[in-house]
């Protein structure tokens, strides 16, 4: 009974070491240099809200057009891009990647610069 029992145990003790698996989950470095629209946020912009049936200067969803820089500082400091990227809600067909909201992010941190 007592080799059994040790049977048990040291057959459990096996499982559990050789199913156990890292899932680490990528850390982003912190953003070092400074972010500005026209050299960073733009691209972000045009290439994931700006376009056709979105937020595109001919016919912009929920009357929001995103195509300039005043358009789209005005949308982060006085709407809710900022809470429409970081929710997730926005864009809805594939939200942002980590690092370009990080970009984001640290471009309002940077104070929004042109």
């Amino acid at each position: 009974m007592k080799n059994l029992t040790a049977f048990i145990l040291f057959s459990l003790l096996t499982i559990s070491l050789t199913s156990c698996s890292s899932s680490e989950v990528p850390i982003t470095p912190p953003i070092t240099e400074e972010i500005t629209y026209s050299k960073n946020v733009k691209v972000i912009i045009d290439n994931s809200c700006a376009t056709s049936g979105c937020h595109s200067a001919s016919s912009p969803a929920a009357g929001l057009s995103l195509t300039n820089y005043t358009q789209v500082k005005n949308a982060a400091q006085n709407g809710n891009l900022h809470f429409r990227i970081d929710n997730n809600t926005m864009p809805p067909s594939s939200p942002l990647a980590t690092d370009k909201k990080n970009v984001i992010d640290k471009w309002k941190s940077d104070g929004y610069i042109e």
